[in-house]
Order: C-alpha cells, then sequence, then structure tokens
C-alpha cells in the first residue's frame, strides 16, 4: 500500500478546510428567495413553471400548496411573468391567486386539468379565486380544464327547492380584478356556478367552453354581478342553469356569439330581491343562438322588493332560437319557490329595452311573454319570427307591458 507523503496530507487537509468554511460562509449569506426555484426566461420574460414548486400534476396528490407556492413568486416578480401549469392533472382543494401584484402583466397559462377535491367539507363559497390584480390573463393551451367534480355534490344541493339553502362552491370565481383576459378554456362538471365575474372592470372571456348535463342545479355558465366592461364572445355553453346570468349593479355589458343549450337560456336577474341592489344597464346581447333551452332571452325580477332599482338600456338583437320553450319572457313575478308572497309588485323598473331581428321556433304556444309589474317604459319588439310547430302556432302574451312593434310581427303583437 503507498502511503502519501506527508506535506501532501497536510496540503489537502487545509484545501478541505478551507471549502468547508467558505460554504459556511455563503450559507450565512443565502436569503429565502435565492433558495426558490428559478424562472426561466424567454424573449425577456420570465416564466415560474408549477413542477418547478413540487406541483406533481399525478391526479391524486394534492398540488394546493405547490400552486399557490409558484403563483406567490411570479405575483411578487418585476415585470411581466407567466406561471405556467404544464401538461397533467393537478388535484386541487380552495386555492386562491390574490394581488395586488407586482409583476405588471402576468399570465396564468394553463395546460393541463385543474381537478377539484370532492370533499365539501374543505370549501366554503368557491373554489378557485382570482382576486385583485391589475392585467391579467388566464389562458388555457392543448385542451386545458378545469373539472370541478361536481357530480358527487349536487345530490347535496337544496337551493332549487330551500330559500335558506347552503350555498356550493363556485368552481372559478374573478374577484375585484382590473383588465383582465379569459380565453380558451374549458370548466366541466362545476359544484354550483361554473364561473363568476364579482366587481370586475374591464373583463374579456373568449372562447370558452362550458358543460355539465342538462340536470345538474344552480351550474350557470357565466354569471355577472357588480361588473362594469364585460365583454363575453365566441363561446358554447351546455349546463344545467343559465348559460348567462347578468346580475345586479353591473353595467356595460357586451355579448357576442355565444351557443347556449341545453340550459335556462340568457338572463337579466334575478333582480330586487335583496336591500341595496344596483342598477343593470346598458346590456347589448347579439348574434346568439339558443338550442333546446328553457328560455331564449330573459328579464326576471321579484316581487316585493326591499328597495327600488333600475334596468334599462338593453338591446338583444339577431337571435336564432331552435326549439326554445320561452323565446322571448320579461318576467316581473319571478319566484322559483310553492310558496310566493305576491303582496306588491316588483320595485324594479325596466325601462328602453328593445328585442330586435329574433327568429326560429318555440317548444310551447307562447313565444312571447311580457309580464311586467309595474308598466315596463319603452319596450320595443322589431322584427320577430318565432313559430310554434304544434297545434294552433304561437301566441303573445302581456301584461303592464306597454310594448311598441316595429316590422314583421309573429306571432301577432298582443292586443
Amino acid at each position: 500500500m503507498e502511503v502519501w507523503p506527508p506535506l501532501l496530507v497536510v496540503i489537502l487537509t487545509l484545501c478541505v478546510v478551507s471549502l468547508c468554511c467558505g460554504l459556511e460562509a455563503v450559507a450565512e449569506n443565502v436569503t429565502v428567495a435565492q433558495l426558490l426555484p428559478m424562472p426561466s426566461y424567454h424573449r425577456g420574460l420570465a416564466t415560474y413553471n408549477a413542477k418547478n414548486f413540487g406541483a406533481e400534476g399525478n391526479g391524486t396528490n394534492d398540488d394546493t400548496k405547490a400552486l399557490m407556492a409558484t403563483w406567490k413568486a411570479a405575483c411578487g416578480a418585476s415585470g411581466k411573468v407567466t406561471l405556467l401549469i404544464p401538461p397533467g392533472t393537478y388535484y386541487i382543494g380552495p386555492t386562491q391567486f390574490h394581488g395586488p401584484c407586482k409583476a405588471s402583466t402576468i399570465t396564468f397559462l394553463l395546460q393541463g386539468t385543474l381537478k377539484a377535491a370532492s370533499d365539501l367539507k374543505r370549501f366554503g363559497k368557491d373554489w378557485i379565486e382570482f382576486g385583485w390584480v391589475k392585467d391579467l390573463t388566464v389562458a388555457g393551451q392543448n385542451n386545458a380544464i378545469i373539472n370541478g367534480q361536481g357530480a358527487a355534490s349536487w345530490p347535496f344541493n337544496m337551493c332549487p327547492i330551500r330559500k335558506d339553502c347552503k350555498v356550493l362552491p363556485t368552481s372559478v370565481l374573478f374577484v375585484n380584478n382590473q383588465n383582465t383576459v379569459v380565453r380558451d378554456i374549458t370548466s366541466v362538471n362545476s359544484k354550483f356556478f361554473h364561473i363568476a365575474l364579482l366587481q370586475n372592470k374591464n373583463i374579456k372571456l373568449i372562447n370558452i367552453q362550458i358543460n355539465a348535463p342538462e340536470n345538474s342545479p344552480n351550474t350557470d355558465g357565466i354569471h355577472i354581478e357588480r361588473s362594469t366592461g364585460v365583454v363575453i364572445s365566441d363561446t358554447r355553453i351546455s349546463t344545467g342553469d343559465d348559460c348567462i346570468s347578468i346580475g345586479q349593479g353591473s353595467n356595460n355589458i357586451d355579448i357576442a356569439r355565444v351557443h347556449c343549450g341545453p340550459g335556462h337560456g340568457m338572463s337579466v336577474g334575478s333582480l330586487g330581491r335583496y336591500v341595496g341592489e344596483g342598477d343593470v344597464t346598458r346590456v347589448h346581447v347579439r348574434d346568439m343562438t339558443f338550442v333546446g333551452t328553457m328560455n331564449g332571452v330573459r328579464i326576471k325580477t321579484w316581487e316585493n322588493s326591499p328597495t327600488k332599482s333600475l334596468a334599462a338600456h338593453m338591446l338583444f338583437e339577431n337571435m336564432v332560437m331552435k326549439d326554445v320553450q320561452n323565446p322571448i319572457i320579461i318576467d316581473q313575478k319571478y319566484c322559483p319557490y310553492y310558496d310566493c308572497e305576491h303582496k306588491h309588485v316588483s320595485g324594479v323598473t325596466l325601462k328602453d329595452i328593445t328585442f330586435k331581428n329574433i327568429n326560429g321556433t318555440s317548444s310551447m304556444p307562447v313565444a312571447v311573454l311580457l309580464r311586467c309589474g309595474v308598466p315596463c317604459q319603452g319596450v320595443v319588439l322589431q322584427d320577430v319570427d318565432l313559430k310554434y310547430m304544434g297545434e294552433g302556432g304561437s301566441s303573445s302574451k302581456c301584461e303592464n307591458a306597454m310594448a311598441t312593434y316595429v316590422g314583421y310581427q309573429h306571432p301577432e303583437p298582443c292586443a
């Protein structure tokens, strides 16, 4: 056995000691931020990959903390950043993506599937929440899916029959955001609403696909409330409740090229149920197709409203109805329950509402129902052609409507 020269042993010993001491000194100066995964860069844009923060994407292990850690890093970075969720199935419980963010713009890029936990005990009122963020884009690639796994929860939804029901979690809530774009995303089988917009300014939803069974309760496709500057376009919705519903306090809503069915149709409301509701104004809905839905375009308000409000300046035009139960309906006596009081007329005033170029077929004899509480003001029907294929043809029914008719009218206007 060869023995190392004594001098070489001393030199090696000194080197090892120096290396260890050096590493120890470096460790003392390392920050927590420096220990976190670093972003990758492409054309100067930083990308934070959820896999680098511990997300597994195997559909079984819980990735909630990993996704929230990724968001925290991306939100806290400077400049334009992307949070990437690569292909895979990410099982997550309630998850909050909150700002305000240091990033000037942030893109949440989903390339896989987000799958909800099925245990209702884990949830509050929503599952995924984007809140208090400016200049946010939520985008999908490679058939990105948000799966609410709602089928196991629907039997526990008592809201269709009880006023004091426990509300199940909405799949995706956007709250208090500004300048938001949501595009190329598919939402399936939400426990309650698929997408809810609450107190947002300037938000666009483009090419959204929404799917749930026709008998799934309260699975509204997109619900809008207390929001302004909302654009929804080029979207397909098949669900168990309203395809799109516009709630109180909403202003400047533009909806175009949406396919609805099955479902309950496109609704403004319900309005007038609670104290302090805001007005709904400047709604433009165009180029929609309804197939086999309960309603086409509907405005619904409650009787016995605790406070007064206004729903005004609305244009619904270029609609195609295919076998729709109630193609055009204003209902100011809306109440989905059996024990409804009829003490007072609705406190919601309807004003300046036009239905223009509405064509197709009704599955019920009454194709146009205008049931106003106090007289509606400025209701106009222009170029309406709705046929009932059964005996007797289609008809209109009105109450305090005071409507004006322009152009071709089928069914005949109310006397």
